[in-house]
């Protein structure tokens, strides 16, 4: 008994000195810095996982979707850098729209002003984000998607084989 008595506190001690040395060398800091957001993702999912498993209504879906919408944003924007937030404003919108649009979806019956409404809303702030993205350096990759669209429509296409036997 005392052995192992020892063992453990062995281990402890280890996993207690691994804890310092990474918080001495920023682990937790940069954890902190950069995956905070996933505060919000893993509820959200949570939250789609207890409705897809049946343990809830239908109107969970609403803050699961902004939740899940805004953590990845967020995720995306404390990787990437938040001077994303100019262009990418309208996946506040998005997240509000895709909540709603889950839930009108999954509800029955299902509530046609919910899922109108979400539909005109998720529309509006894809506009609001094109919109955007045409303002910021976003263009030149449309511009280059729209030259290879092109060349691959003019000489890219198998011809079709028109010959035909009789």
């Amino acid at each position: 008994m005392k052995g192992r008595n020892e063992r453990l506190v062995g281990i402890f001690i280890v996993i207690a000195g691994l804890v310092i040395l990474l918080g001495q060398l920023g682990f937790f800091s940069f954890l902190g810095r950069n995956f905070w957001p996933l505060i919000l993702i893993i509820p959200g999912i949570i939250l789609h996982l207890l409705y897809f498993f049946r343990n809830t209504s239908a109107v969970i879906l609403v803050p699961a979707g902004i939740m899940t919408v805004y953590g990845i944003f967020f995720l995306i924007c404390s990787i990437w850098g938040w001077h994303l937030t100019a262009s990418l404003w309208p996946v506040f919108i998005i997240g509000v729209a895709l909540g709603m649009f889950e839930y009108a979806l999954f509800e029955y019956p299902r509530p046609a002003v919910i899922y109108r409404t979400s539909i005109i809303l998720l529309g509006v702030s894809i506009v609001l984000l094109f919109i955007t993205m045409l303002t910021t350096g976003f263009i030149y990759v449309i511009a280059a998607i729209l030259i290879f669209v092109g060349i691959w429509l003019i000489f890219g296409r198998p011809k079709p084989n028109r010959r035909r036997f009789r």
